[in-house]
């Protein structure tokens, strides 16, 4: 090559240098994109492939759900036709899933009155949500089944119509079910009544030794009286058969004085009169331990709580130590509507609570102090005894059932739970909580009555007329 080509040559090598490597270069983003698209590609399949088997695992969960349900399941289109059954259905009435689907719905029912009522709320636009509608389906052995139905309309994300969903069950199954819950609960009211009797008669028992002390009384006084009366109708007897024989009258009179007749007729209207005294104090004793050991029901009649409170106190005495002292403050009369024998058992209760409590105080400061008042919408009465009070880890369950600090064999844990639930029924509420100057404050709070001077004065003539003597 001459030095005049020399110059011409360079450009054109130069030249074909450049395109050579902006060839290299775009073969370079060529292959370099194709492996991003690739890459994109490979990321794409991968998270396709998640998605599928979170599907399939969706799916699997609704088949088995659907599979599971114990009650009937049909999916409609707006036509009325079948989409899908669950097994449920498939058993109740004896045809397989490939039968049902895309048959008609109104063919499952047994009757026309059902059928027509499945037309109107279970097809066209007019379709709405149906709630516990009894229909007739027809079982596999051709008899009709009440199924209690309920209907929601489908939509799709555009907010049409598709058709609905039909879930029910039997109502024999339902009507079953209701039967074992009222049995259930029966047998619950009944063991309540029972721990109820359980606890009067115990609270009975620990009184036994009281009450035949207090019985003792009115029967003594009687039996002396009647002894009396015997001795005096002998000599009644001798003096009328004086007085009718042929005795003459200085031998009656001398018998009369013998006898003491003037004395004696002095003293009968006292004997008949305490012996029906000690008599009467006798049957009010019984008729007392008869109320209160009775199941009585849940009346609701006017009771005026003193006497009944007083009348509580007064057992509860009979069987307590003597440092046991009790003082009441209480207004002439708390009203409430309810039943005086149930409230007996809760203030009896109460007091033999705090007589428990004060086991271990010295004899001076052994009190149980009960005060009462009356608002215009409430009736309180507060128990407060000077006992050790109540630990504070088991202040929380003073009235759970069969909850006690007592020793074994000295307590069943039901006295204040059944106190409790009585009050509660009554539409009141029992409360506990610690003095700060020590012991326990019991609180009884209960509802007064609306109209309370017509209540007041059914007590009273109750009161009057016997009826609610102390």
């Amino acid at each position: 090559m001459t030095d005049e080509d020399r110059p011409a040559s360079r450009p054109a090598a130069a030249l074909a240098r450049i395109q050579e490597e902006a060839g290299d270069r775009i073969w370079l983003d060529v292959i370099r994109k194709m492996d991003e698209v690739y890459q994109e590609l490979l990321g794409h399949e991968t998270e396709l492939e998640e998605k599928n088997a979170a599907l399939e695992e969706s799916q699997q969960f609704i088949v088995s759900v659907l599979a599971s349900i114990s009650d009937v399941l049909i999916v409609c289109d707006r036509a009325g036709g079948i989409e899908d059954v669950n097994a449920s259905l498939v058993a109740l009435t004896g045809k397989d899933e490939r039968t049902l689907r895309g048959s008609p719905v109104f063919d499952l029912f047994a009757d026309d009155a059902s059928r027509r009522r499945a037309q109107q709320h279970f097809t066209g636009e007019a379709a709405e949500p149906l709630h516990d509608c009894e229909m007739n389906l027809r079982g596999a052995d051709g008899t009709a089944i009440p199924v209690s139905l309920n209907c929601t309309p489908r939509y799709n994300a555009a907010g049409r119509l598709l058709g609905s969903v039909i879930t029910g069950r039997p109502v024999g199954e339902l009507r079953r079910a209701y039967t074992s819950l009222r049995e259930a609960h029966d047998d619950l009211k009944r063991t309540q009544q029972q721990l109820l009797h359980s606890e009067k008669i115990a609270s009975l028992g620990r009184l036994v030794a009281g009450v035949a002390h207090e019985l003792n009384n009115p029967i003594s006084f009687v039996l002396g009286n009647v002894v009396a009366l015997k001795r005096y109708t002998e000599r009644l007897q001798r003096y009328c058969a004086a007085i009718h024989g042929d005795a003459d009258p200085a031998e009656r009179e001398r018998l009369r004085g013998e006898l003491r007749i003037d004395r004696i007729l002095e003293d009968l209207p006292s004997l008949i009169e305490g012996t029906v005294e000690g008599a009467e104090r006798t049957r009010d004793i019984v008729d007392a331990l008869k109320r209160f050991s009775s199941v009585d029901p849940d009346e609701r009649t006017p009771c005026n709580l003193v006497p009944v409170i007083e009348r509580a106190v007064h057992w509860v005495r009979k069987s307590a130590p003597e440092s046991f002292r009790v003082t009441i403050d209480l207004p002439e009369e708390l009203v409430i509507l309810g039943s005086g024998g149930q409230m007996q058992q809760v203030f009896m209760n109460l007091v033999q609570n705090a007589v428990d409590a004060m086991t271990t105080t010295p004899r001076e400061d052994a009190v149980l102090e009960i005060a009462g008042r009356s608002s215009a919408d409430a009736v309180t009465i507060e128990f407060r005894d000077r006992g050790p009070g109540i630990a504070a880890a088991d202040l929380h369950r003073i009235f759970d059932p069969f909850f006690t600090t007592k020793p074994v064999g000295k307590g069943t844990g039901l006295g204040l739970a059944i106190s409790y639930g009585i009050v509660e029924r009554h539409g009141g509420r029992l409360s506990a909580a610690n003095r700060p100057e020590g012991g326990a404050v019991f609180t009884v709070r209960m509802p007064r009555p609306a109209g309370t001077d017509a209540v007041q004065g059914a007590v009273q003539s109750a009161v009057t007329a016997g009826d609610g003597k102390r």
